[in-house]
């Protein structure tokens, strides 16, 4: 399987551009001031779906149902949340049945029900995303289903890159962009973009260190799973690295960034307090690794990509009590 490349991505514009609003790149004064750079933040979590990936799951769902002639396709995939609901939407958009297998323990029950509001059948099974993706493997195997990946997928990828090649056209000249990594499809994308637009961007990708597995996988330059994965952010929440996400990353990335959960919670705060937006932990990562990397942005233009504001609400609420009481 190949890599998609800058010129895919240009297609997917072409092909998400009648579906998906472009969103707005905003610069965060205070948090600008606090890191001593001009820091803006690309905010996915306006998407329709209040997350990235339907960029990906738009461009993939269009272009198999248009080669497929009219025949009807069942998709099945496994998520957590975010990228479920991007095949949903895109399912519910294209008028095709979509499966969606997500993990029955630490469910985020928001995203599931969105994922049943767009028409999908969602299916609860195992402990985590990874024993849920093999229970599609098996499913799709019998059934004869397309099994969207979601991580090993040029198409996705190709769709989730037109984010950064937004990024691009409205600040031409950035110098950094930080992108969370859970399927690593965000920091693929942002590569890729970089690689053709200014190759003297660096691109920084970012992981909590509960669930390091793509950072593991970066580190060692191999795929093997991590043995643990305990952070409560599950749009960061995977133990095994993917292939193709991660030869991208091998090749184009700058560097890899790990934060702790806390350090996420305490940037999901700040955008809510300083920048006025709900971040879920994968959005808010950006941020905390911005942080974390205070000294080398000093003086550079900086993007955090703010992937998703999908949150649970009684997380959100939580986390911001603890805010004011403090």
């Amino acid at each position: 399987m190949n890599p998609p490349t800058f010129a895919d991505i240009a297609a997917a514009r072409e092909a998400i551009s009648e579906f998906l609003p472009r969103t707005p790149l905003a610069r965060l004064n205070k948090i600008s001031e606090a890191l001593d750079c001009d820091y803006y933040a690309k905010l996915e979590n306006l998407q329709p779906t209040g997350a990235f990936k339907v960029r990906g799951g738009i461009n993939l769902v269009r272009n198999e149902v248009s080669a497929g002639n009219g025949k009807p396709v069942t998709f099945i995939t496994a998520s957590t949340g975010n990228h479920g609901q991007s095949i949903a939407y895109a399912g519910r958009l294209f008028g095709t049945r979509v499966i969606i297998y997500a993990p029955a323990e630490n469910v985020n029950e928001s995203k599931m029900q969105a994922m049943r509001d767009l028409g999908a059948e969602v299916r609860l099974h195992g402990r985590d995303f990874d024993e849920s993706r093999l229970q599609v493997e098996r499913v799709a195997r019998q059934e004869g289903f397309r099994y969207v990946h979601s991580a090993n997928e040029p198409l996705l990828i190709a769709g989730v890159g037109t984010l950064s090649a937004e990024i691009f056209e409205d600040l031409h000249d950035v110098d950094v962009i930080i992108a969370p990594a859970g399927g690593g499809s965000c920091a693929s994308g942002a590569c890729l973009a970089a690689g053709e637009l200014n190759p003297n961007v660096l691109v920084y990708a970012v992981q909590s260190d509960a669930a390091p597995a793509v950072w593991h996988a970066f580190q060692n330059r191999s795929l093997d799973p991590y043995p643990t994965m305990l952070t409560v952010h599950e749009g960061l929440a995977t133990r095994v690295p993917f292939e193709l996400t991660n030869r991208i990353l091998w090749k184009h990335l700058t560097d890899f960034v790990l934060v702790s959960d806390e350090e996420i919670n305490d940037s999901i705060r700040v955008l809510a307090r300083d920048a006025k937006q709900v971040a879920e932990g994968a959005g808010a990562a950006s941020l905390a690794a911005a942080f974390k990397l205070r000294e080398k942005l000093r003086g550079k233009k900086v993007v955090g990509i703010l992937t998703g504001g999908n949150i649970p609400q009684e997380r959100f609420a939580k986390l911001i009590a603890q805010s004011l009481a403090v």
